[in-house]
């Protein structure tokens, strides 16, 4: 696997996402996988709220979260636990950092724009396996530092199934999956850094492992990723405390 970051311009308020794909991505080669942090995506559609002095960050959480915990219950890091579009994640995604003094929310209608850029791309390239990812950082449970997730993708199969089949000594797999989209996130999330990089795109390539295909998600693929609270292995951290509900 091979993944090549590309830089930018600083991406301000006013830019428009495919220009910038234009001016930094160069020519797509079949079977590659184009990353893109959400980051970039928000800012081009304007989804940012001016850090000005009188926005109550903590509401604006809540607004933008399906469920979080009260701020009184969390670590001494001063964020608040969330649940947003079935993942869990710090202040409902919401990042400061290289944002030029605004409040920089998660993309609106994510999957919409994904399959568009998709579709664009291979236009563009007149290739036909392509794959694109949106992604963002998040923490992981007793353990530093942030890893790369996956908040949308097109253009592959995102879970590659172990589920009922055998391992080398034939015993049947009961419940491991591979998440293609978090580990594709993860890998380009950490060549692409946290900081001042400035290297919010990047393309992966020399992916054997991954299957490309020639359609947008479905309902029910996107549904595979998702585990109901009382459903997951963490269910007795999930379910032993009081998440409000958000979008309020």
């Amino acid at each position: 696997m091979i993944v090549t970051p590309y830089q930018t311009r600083p991406v301000v308020l006013g830019d428009e996402l495919y220009p910038i794909l234009d001016e930094f991505l160069l020519k797509l080669e079949e079977n590659s996988v184009v990353v893109i942090t959400s980051k970039i995506v928000s800012i081009t559609q304007s989804r940012v709220v001016e850090n000005d002095g009188t926005v109550d960050k903590k509401d604006l959480i809540h607004k933008e979260c399906d469920y979080y915990l009260e701020h009184e219950a969390m670590p001494r890091y001063g964020f608040i636990l969330t649940i947003k579009d079935n993942i869990l994640i710090a202040n409902s995604g919401i990042d400061e950092s290289n944002g030029n003094g605004y409040f920089v929310l998660w993309p609106k209608d994510l999957q919409k724009t994904t399959n568009e850029v998709w579709k664009y791309l291979r236009q563009r390239d007149s290739i036909h396996n392509l794959g694109v990812v949106v992604t963002d950082s998040h923490t992981m449970i007793l353990r530093w530092g942030c890893t790369g997730v996956g908040l949308s993708w097109c253009g592959f199969d995102a879970l590659n199934r172990y589920i009922d089949e055998p391992d080398i000594f034939g015993r049947k797999f009961q419940s491991v999956n591979a998440s293609i989209l978090d580990g594709l996130a993860a890998s380009a999330v950490t060549v692409m850094g946290e900081g001042k990089e400035q290297t919010p795109l990047a393309v992966i390539s020399d992916i054997p492992f991954v299957h490309f295909v020639d359609h947008e998600p479905t309902n029910d693929e996107i549904d595979a990723l998702k585990i109901a609270l009382d459903d997951d292995l963490y269910a007795p951290l999930l379910t032993s405390v009081p998440w409000k509900k958000g979008g309020i």
